[in-house]
Parts: structure tokens; C-alpha cells; sequence
């Protein structure tokens, strides 16, 4: 049986993407197409504020995006220095991350995370909330330009302070309508198509009613978490699962029931 999932692949030295080998352990055939392209910005600016540590009292990621940012600021002009400031000065502060893939990049530049079970930006509010006190310096909070105001505006109202830096923008990923295009003229209808981010829901779904017509009421849409499937929902897609966290088990264990296997 035949999924789509609509992200970018994460190969690495344990062998194919996560979701593709979880999925194929259940019968399941997988197929990846990227739906994002990504530009990191404000590096500079980045590294200003990674050099002063003493200026913060943590660090906040949402996205592995972020993550990637600041480990291509510190690996820009060989600065040793700072990673070293960044490995042993960060380390005794706190760094708030959602999901394990974002913790997982979190520990690879050296850094110890924290609060990756949350599973969304909501439920890390609150988990930094009642951890940090509103007499605090402000945790700084690295981001995307198309970021949620869900966990600025719960940490505003909890008073605790925090400083955003964009440091990467988001836009339709070039081969997207072509990858599309030929994943069902190759493969046909998939039975369960998966959405991992509000952008994927906007950039993809005209291309997917159009090419899916008629057997669109056929595909058991499922999301990666609950601001997707909102996004879903709003857009009129009936959501057939949401993972209760965004890992490989969780979404297999959703789609094989939203497909009654």
C-alpha cells in the first residue's frame, strides 16, 4: 500500500529517512517529495548574539531549521572560539526544543535539549513557563519568518521574556510541481497522503485535488501535529490522523489505523 509523505528526506548514517524504514516495517511503501525550500538569513546578526551567552538565560528552537542556522554560522571562517564559548557556556543554561528531530540536530552541535515529549509549540509554553520566572534574563527564541505567534504570546503573557531572531525564510521548493506531477502519473492515487507543516498544506493541496480528481475522497489524509492538521482543517481537508507526537511510530501507528490495517 502506497503513502506520500510530504517532506524532505533525513538520510543519515543509520541508512534511509526514519518515516520511509518505519513505515516499510508495516507494509507500508513510502515515497518522499520536499516541499520547502529554505534560506537562512541574519547569520551575523546570529552570531553576535551566540558570542554573549551571558546576555540570555536559554536558548529556544521550534524547528531542526534553526538549528541548521546556527551551526552554519558557527561553522562560517573556522570559529572555533565561539563554538567552544557555545558548548561550554550555553550548556549551563537551558535549550528548549520541540520534537526529537529538533533535539536530536541540538545535541549534535553539543548542546543538551530539553522538552522534545512536548510535541508542539503550545506544550512547550508551558513547559518553559513553569521553569522559568519572569524576573529572568530573556531566553532567546530562533525561528522561521512564517513562525506561529502560539508560543510568543503564551510566554508574553506568563511575562517571560524572550527575543526573537529570524533566521530563516521558507518558500515553495522549486521541483515541487513536477515531483508531484510524476509520483502519480508513476504510481497513481497513494492511499495516504501526509502534510508536515502549514506551508506544505498551502504550496500542495490545489496540485494534489487536481491531480488525484475524482479518488481524492479515497486518500486518508493524516498530519504531523496539530497546527497542521488545523491548517488542514481549514482548508477543508477532511484530517483522517494526527500524530500524537511528531515521530516515525507515532504517524505509522496513526496512518495504519486511519487505513484500518
Amino acid at each position: 500500500m502506497k503513502v506520500l509523505l510530504l517532506k524532505e528526506p533525513k538520510e543519515n548514517e543509520n541508512g534511509p529517512d526514519p518515516y520511509v524504514k518505519e513505515l516499510g516495517l508495516h507494509g507500508l511503501e513510502a515515497t518522499l517529495i520536499p516541499v520547502l525550500a529554505f534560506e537562512f538569513i541574519s547569520l551575523q546578526a546570529l552570531f553576535e548574539k551566540l558570542s554573549h551567552p551571558e546576555q540570555y538565560c536559554g536558548l529556544i528552537f521550534t524547528s531542526p531549521r534553526a538549528v541548521e542556522a546556527v551551526k552554519l554560522c558557527l561553522g562560517d571562517n573556522g570559529k572555533t572560539d565561539c563554538k567552544n564559548s557555545l558548548e561550554e557556556k550555553w550548556n549551563t543554561k537551558p535549550v528548549y526544543v520541540v520534537g526529537k528531530a529538533t533535539a536530536g540536530l541540538v545535541s549534535e552541535i553539543g548542546l543538551v535539549p530539553q522538552g522534545e515529549n512536548c510535541g508542539n509549540a503550545e506544550k512547550l509554553a508551558g513547559y518553559i513557563c513553569s521553569r522559568e520566572s519572569s524576573s529572568s534574563l530573556p531566553l532567546l527564541f530562533l525561528c522561521g519568518a512564517l513562525k506561529r505567534e502560539t508560543l510568543p504570546t503564551i510566554l508574553r503573557g506568563k511575562d517571560i521574556a524572550f527575543e526573537s531572531l529570524t533566521v530563516y525564510q521558507t518558500s515553495q521548493h522549486p521541483n515541487l510541481n513536477e515531483s508531484l506531477r510524476n509520483y502519480f502519473s508513476q504510481e497513481g492515487v497513494p492511499a495516504s497522503v501526509t502534510f508536515f507543516s502549514p506551508s506544505g498544506v498551502k504550496y500542495c493541496l490545489k496540485q494534489i485535488q487536481k491531480l488525484s480528481g475524482d479518488l481524492m475522497h479515497h486518500i486518508k489524509f493524516a498530519a504531523i501535529g496539530p497546527t497542521t492538521a488545523e491548517a488542514m482543517a481549514t482548508e477543508g481537508i477532511g484530517v483522517s490522523c494526527t500524530a500524537i507526537s511528531p515521530t516515525p511510530q507515532h504517524l505509522t501507528a496513526g496512518i495504519k489505523k486511519s487505513l484500518h490495517l
